[in-house]
């Protein structure tokens, strides 16, 4: 295929857009638009000439100054194809507003243009009822390049990396007037005539080879290039050269092949299509159809319908609805590190949404690290798990038929101080312990010491464990003292404490002083010698002790000595000071805790009780101890432990079953144990959890509890009514509640009491599922109250009770047989037909049933009887004529009964008649006479049916029938022949098997004449078959019966045979045929659309052939509703 010379070379950077005369045409064609009329005040330039591997945008404007929503902006390409669900690296599309001019601007940008692109493409827009269009050209011209250019050239994906080839685009456009250096020269291979050659299967492989990415658009052109098919010779019509449908719509393909009777295939993309529900296959006459229901994405393909070696082929395009965005995407204002989920809905489920920050789009591949994807249902998440300051921005979402965006706005965490760095004084070789505590675990930092900065060595330590940051100077030495400054890392913020050098100067005094201690009443005391202390805080006791010589100090707890001077509890000693320290104070740590001071002098002693507050425990056995239509009422039980100090109420929160987002269900402390959560969603499993508050906190929450549903009781069963009582039982029915609900509907529980008593005793003990029950062992004479209760998870309905009392006695009620109107006459069956007669009555008590036959008890052996409450069946396999006579049921209660009588009449076919004769003979005229036959088979005969024959031909020819008397007169007989008779006798089931032949003949004399005989010359009457009535096409409609008549005349008699689609119509019991004396008949019984077609008869002798044919259209009975 030649290439196109373009018109000039692009700038050496690639930047423009396009070239320059191109940007002229642009120009010329805005100057153009400036009186436009419509929704456009400025349209996209009607043809524009664009070189590949560059980029060109295309512009709209509309004016919304008139408009009351929005306007919908659409561009496609070609008739139908909608550019918004191609959005990406290649199509990038753009929306702006200006408030002031009230103007919507609108681009389309096609990032590296390649020859694909070339083509129609329009843009509309529509607002309600108001909508405008646009319509412009793209031509691409390959870049200017010094030799041969291969035609691959302009379908290289310009972004393959390794797989682009060796002719790399880009390269070509920021190419010189350089020679090339000498390249190895290759075969050029010519994608066109490959495609043309190859099978429609391997297309998508010969894309991928050669690095074509609109293939679709030269398949198109590929078609516009084949030549000319010469006429089928399997095909009459083929199928249309393309198909568009809508997706979710049916399509229907249909072609029509030469012969009726061939099979052919239907291929899609190369591959066989087996025939299902979604695609159906039909075959009617010479039409083949292929049908493709609920079509959607996967039926955009090449088909083919193949007939042997012969074929025809077209392309279905399916057009996908615009894709709408129904939530829109909220703002988010976060700290760093926390997760953010950009959320929207769809119109569809499965839809494609592309997501983008800023004007750079977020794709798995590129961004998975960063970024995670969520689909579910219609919903799609973009989560961000841990935000930077980097990620604040705006995040767009697109679908093919609408845009969202969504701010995002990061801020720097702050950290929070939670135990500061303490100033320090200590001796030589003491141990000097600098310690601070912030709110972030993972935050790191640095010492410094008077500015510079601390190195760990052998004495000196650095640890961080948790939020904790530990600095340990070990035998301090003069030299140490200064100041100590700790700078977390990424933060503005340092803390400093100084450290004291204490020079100890001994001056012996020989002074003896008994030892004290002087306790300081202020701070955490809030009672003489009570200390409160909250779990968690470190605790620090420093007590001063005076006298001489100095005092040996002990601490213990209950019994037990405090000796430690390192670890969690310990006791630090300094001159005149002992420190009794408890860091992150716990449970067991609360008691009595004594000091005893003591040195040679004497004693001193004091009692201190530390008590340790902390949050509660969390609260126990959560449950739900009852549910509504939408609430539940929560119970629990309080904390076992308070944390020392008085619980002040409770938090309460939920969630949905497989749900990890808890919705809190109150603000403010809720102070009761029992709660009532509304707002549910009924059918939906929720769980509970609590958490108990003390005036230190927040308790943990306590374990879940058990799933639970809002399900509401159903409403009370309807039309409770009695059925039937009797001296112990009563039968009660009813029907459903009117509203059930989510809980759906278990059983029902059936009670009863005796009028004047408030104790409902339960009929049944299990669930009952069926809306009947029969009570039982109810007292006689009794008044009863009866109610039916429906239960269902939830528990019990109001109940449905009757409006009074049921008095418990069987009512005697006159037996009476109600005869079904057909058998109140005579009941005629033929033999062999089954016989299944039910007689309904009624009666209270239960009535007797007995059956007689002629006045005596029925044989079982002959007849099966079957009785019930309710009514008798009487019941005869095959019908024999003994079966025949008058059938009575009688039915008692007691002294009282009542009577039915049947008359059952079982028939046959009547023998032939008897003493058949000729009794006169005069002219052409002869009399007939015979009698009634001795078997009427049961049944009246109702007439009797008489046939001659010639003595010569002996066909037989019929007379009269349906003849009533038992002789008639055969007129109009030939003179000189001899004719003989047979009658046959008919009555409710027909004619008789046999007739009856007359005992004599009729011979008709010729009277008056003589007989000249002449010389015979035997006549040749051989002929070939002729038609001399045609076959009449017919239309009739499905279901009733018809027949297609034709006559023909031939000698020797010819064969006739009747086909229908050239197909030989064998003993097929639907079609019978008929041959009366030259006249061909062809019954169908009950036709059907299957049977339509071409029926063709043809008679056929040792002479020759000859054939007729009709069409029949059968078409279906249109049923009117009557409403």
């Amino acid at each position: 295929m030649p290439e196109p010379v373009p018109e000039a070379a692009p700038p050496a950077d690639g930047g423009s857009e396009v070239d320059d005369d191109a940007e002229k045409n642009a120009a010329g064609q805005e100057n153009q638009s400036t009186s436009l009329s419509g929704l456009f005040v400025e349209k996209p330039a009607e043809n524009v000439v664009a070189v590949a591997g560059s980029d060109v945008t295309f512009v709209a404007k509309v004016d919304a100054s008139t408009l009351t929503r929005k306007p919908t902006m659409k561009w496609l390409k070609g008739k139908w194809l909608d550019l918004g669900s191609k959005a990406g690296k290649h199509l990038q599309f753009k929306e702006t507003y200006d408030r002031n001019t009230k103007i919507y601007t609108y681009e389309m940008k096609i990032v590296k243009v390649v020859a694909g692109d070339a083509g129609g493409y329009r843009c509309e827009v529509t607002a309600k009822d108001k909508c405008d269009s646009s319509t412009f050209e793209i031509s691409v011209e390959a870049a200017h390049q010094e030799g041969q250019a291969d035609i691959l050239s302009a379908f290289k994906r310009a972004d393959a990396g390794e797989d682009e080839g060796d002719l790399d685009f880009s390269a070509l456009l920021k190419a010189t007037k350089k020679k090339k250096k000498p390249e190895k020269e290759e075969p050029e291979i010519d994608v066109w005539e490959l495609l043309k050659n190859a099978h429609p299967s391997e297309y998508e492989k010969i894309a991928f080879q050669y690095g074509i990415t609109d293939l679709r658009g030269m398949l198109k052109r590929l078609k516009k290039m084949k030549e000319v098919q010469k006429p089928s010779e399997a095909f009459l019509k083929r199928l249309e050269s393309c198909y568009s449908v809508e997706k979710g719509k049916k399509i229907v393909m249909s072609c029509e092949v030469l012969d009726p009777n061939v099979q052919v295939k239907w291929l899609k993309n190369g591959q066989e299509i087996k025939p299902s529900a979604k695609y159906v296959m039909e075959a009617n006459g010479n039409v083949r159809t292929l049908t493709i229901n609920k079509s959607n994405l996967s039926d955009d393909a090449a088909y083919e319908c193949v007939v042997g070696e012969d074929k025809c082929s077209t392309e279905v395009y399916v057009k996908e609805p615009p894709i709408t965005i129904t939530k829109l995407m909220d703002d988010y204002h976060v700290v760093v590190g926390e997760r953010v989920e950009f959320e929207i809905e769809v119109s569809e489920e499965g839809a494609h949404v592309m997501w983008a920050f800023e004007d750079q789009e977020i794709t798995k591949d590129k961004d998975s690290s960063k970024y995670r994807f969520k689909k579910d249902g219609k919903k799609h998440t973009l989560i961000i798990q841990e935000a930077t300051l980097d990620d604040a921005g705006m995040y767009h979402a697109w679908t093919n038929g609408g845009h969202t965006k969504g701010e995002l706005e990061v801020e720097e965490k702050e950290l929070e101080v939670l135990q500061d760095i303490a100033d320090l004084t200590v001796r030589a070789t003491d141990q000097a312990v600098f310690k601070c505590e912030v709110s972030d675990d993972k935050v790191t930092g640095k010492w410094f010491k008077d500015g510079v900065e601390v190195l760990p060595s052998e004495r000196i330590k650095m640890s961080h464990i948790g939020r904790f940051h530990r600095l340990v100077i070990d035998d301090v030495k003069p030299e140490d003292a200064g100041d100590y400054t700790f700078v977390p890392d990424g933060y503005a913020l340092s803390l400093s404490a100084k450290l004291n050098f204490l020079e100890i100067k001994i001056d012996y005094v020989p002074r003896q002083d008994p030892p004290k201690i002087h306790l300081d009443t202020t701070g955490n005391m809030v009672s003489q010698n009570t200390i409160i202390v909250v779990a968690g805080n470190k605790l620090r006791l420093d007590v001063e002790i005076t006298g001489e010589p100095a005092p040996t100090v002990v601490w213990s707890k209950g019994e037990e000595a405090v000796v430690a001077t390192e670890g969690r509890v310990r006791v630090e000693s300094r001159k005149d000071l002992s420190c009794f320290v408890i860091e992150g104070a716990e449970r067991t740590d609360e008691g009595n805790y004594t000091i005893c001071v003591t040195n040679p002098v004497g004693e001193d002693k004091a009692v201190l009780f530390i008590k340790i507050v902390d949050v509660p425990d969390p609260p126990e056995n959560v449950k739900c101890t009852g549910v509504g239509e939408d609430c539940a009422t929560i119970v629990w039980e309080p904390p076992k432990f308070d944390g020392g100090a008085p619980i002040k109420g409770y938090l309460m929160e939920r969630k949905k079953k497989g749900s990890s987002r808890w919705t809190k269900l109150n603000f403010d402390v809720y102070e009761s144990t029992t709660y009532e959560a509304k707002r549910m969603i009924e059918g939906v499993l929720y769980e509970m959890r609590v958490f108990a508050v003390n005036s230190i906190g927040l308790s943990q929450p306590s374990l879940n509890s058990k799933p639970f549903m809002p399900i509401a009781p159903t409403s009370e069963p309807t039309r409770l009514t009695v059925h039937d009582v009797t001296d112990s039982t009563c039968s009660l029915r009813w029907l459903a509640p009117e509203k059930i609900g989510a809980g759906g509907l278990d059983g029902y529980v059936i009670e009863y009491c005796k009028e004047g008593d408030t104790e409902w005793v339960a009929a049944n003990t299990d669930l009952w599922e069926k809306q009947g029950f029969v009570v039982r062992g109810l007292p006689v004479g009794e008044k009863i109250n009866f109610r039916v209760v429906a239960v269902n998870i939830a528990g019990r309905s109001p109940p449905a009770t009757l409006s009074q009392p049921v008095t418990i006695r069987e009512v005697v009620e006159h037996p009476k047989i109600r005869l079904p109107r057909e058998l109140r006459t005579k009941y005629i069956r033929r033999v062999g037909d089954k016989i299944n007669l039910t007689i309904p009555f009624q009666g209270k008590p239960h009535p007797i049933a007995t059956w007689l036959k002629d006045g005596q008890p029925v044989d079982p052996k002959m007849v099966n009887v079957r009785n019930t409450n309710v009514d008798s069946i009487l019941f005869i396999r095959s019908a024999e004529r003994e079966h025949s006579g008058t059938y009575e049921l009688v039915l008692k209660i007691e002294n009282m009964e009542d009577r039915a009588t049947i008359s059952i009449r079982v028939i046959e076919k009547p023998g032939p008649p008897v003493n058949v004769r000729v009794t006169d003979v005069w002219g052409f005229n002869a009399a007939l006479e015979w009698e009634p036959p001795k078997d009427d088979g049961n049944s009246e005969v109702t007439g009797y049916t008489i046939q001659k024959a010639d003595m010569k031909t002996k066909e037989w020819f019929t007379v009269y029938e349906h003849n009533r008397r038992t002789n008639c007169t055969v007129s109009d007989l030939i003179m000189g022949n001899e004719y003989q008779f047979r009658v046959y006798s008919e009555n409710l089931c027909g004619l008789s098997e046999e007739p009856r032949m007359s005992k004599n003949t009729a011979v008709i004399a010729k009277t008056g004449l003589e007989l000249k005989q002449a010389a015979y010359k035997e006549k040749d009457m051989a002929c070939a078959p002729k038609f001399t009535q045609p076959l009449v096409d017919r239309s009739v409609v499905a279901g009733y019966s018809t027949a297609i008549s034709c006559s023909v005349r031939g000698f020797p008699k010819p064969k006739i045979v009747w086909m229908k689609n050239r197909m030989i119509i064998g003993e097929d019991p639907k079609f019978l045929m008929q041959n009366n004396q030259g006249v061909l008949t062809l019954n169908i019984r009950k036709p059907s659309t299957f049977d339509a077609g071409k029926y063709c008869c043809m008679a056929v002798n040792d002479l020759g052939q000859d054939e007729v044919e009709c069409k029949l259209d059968v078409r279906v009975a249109i049923e009117t509703e009557n409403k």
